[in-house]
């Protein structure tokens, strides 16, 4: 197994947190929460495919164009994600970005660093640990509203 299968296999498998969450939604959880001031399902969902997104760019070079409108400090949840199926394609998207970007390294590119604004200069290797909890942390978020939220 080259180092690059190794990489998106770790991937992969880190993201299942989110993906087998993903057929037990229904349009109804997209605005449910733990807390009033937290944030939606629906938002969740959003957020993860555009760092997903902004990942595939920051770290790959992709050229993509990324809609953060769940990035930065003004970024606030109105309750504005609320279609499924637009959220769910918005996640495929990103999944398929970002994996046709890890497809493209060789093995000696995971020992390339990068810097972003967001967590500095890492190896790319030590970046698929950043999107890969970004994005367990949050299907754990998911999965606790699911369970808790109103």
């Amino acid at each position: 197994m080259s180092k690059t299968e190794l990489m998106l296999a770790l991937w992969e498998e880190g993201r299942t947190r989110l993906t087998n969450l993903l057929p037990g939604i229904t349009p109804a959880d997209l605005q449910r929460r733990l807390h009033p001031q937290s944030n939606s399902l629906g938002w969740l969902l959003r957020h993860i495919g555009e760092v997903e997104h902004l990942f595939a760019k920051n770290v790959f070079g992709e050229p993509i164009e990324v809609r953060a409108s769940t990035i930065g400090p003004l970024a606030k949840d109105h309750g504005q994600f609320t279609d499924l199926e637009e959220l769910l394609a918005h996640l495929e998207h990103a999944h398929r970005v970002l994996r046709a970007a890890f497809e493209k390294q060789t093995d000696s590119d995971w020992e390339e660093y990068i810097e972003t604004k967001e967590f500095g200069r890492k190896t790319k290797a030590e970046a698929l640990a950043r999107i890969s909890t970004h994005t367990a942390w949050h299907g754990g978020q998911i999965s606790l509203i699911l369970k808790y939220g109103g």
